[in-house]
């Protein structure tokens, strides 16, 4: 038996940023995310974000990509919404997502993070957190 525990932080947003997750039903497309991705076997500890994103830190086992998971959580996700019609038009996630592996000794922090996405965003757009985010992690340094 393999003993892996690979904590990511993942980010997606919405396409073309639209802000479609007010929060009359962000919690409850956040709920259906959580409960979702625990049927196919992925372990979400925390998942929140703002209007026109999400923030997750999952745990990523053995037998999938990273790839494969966010295939399985939006995919559905964006498959769930448009059934249930939540939005008037076609609702899509943004193809490209970020992730970074997290330690342990950080778990804590990252999960405080996730949960105050509200207040940190009171202060910071969108856009400046994907560029902060894309600088720290020395993203930027791969763009042609």
């Amino acid at each position: 038996m393999a003993y892996v525990k690979n904590w990511l932080h993942c980010v997606w947003g919405t396409k073309n940023r639209v802000a479609f997750l007010r929060p009359e039903r962000k919690f409850e497309i956040i709920n259906h995310i959580r409960t979702n991705a625990g049927s196919k076997g992925i372990y979400i500890d925390f998942l929140n974000g703002h209007t026109e994103h999400l923030h997750c830190l999952l745990l990523l086992d053995c037998d999938r990509s990273l790839s494969k998971v966010m295939q399985l959580i939006k995919g559905e996700a964006s498959h769930w919404i448009n059934s249930n019609r939540l939005i008037r038009i076609k609702f899509e996630w943004a193809d490209e997502y970020y992730a970074v592996s997290v330690s342990e000794s950080n778990i804590d922090s990252v999960r405080e993070y996730i949960k105050n996405q509200e207040e940190h965003h009171r202060i910071k757009t969108w856009d400046q957190e994907c560029e902060e985010f894309l600088k720290k992690y020395g993203f930027d340094k791969y763009q042609g």
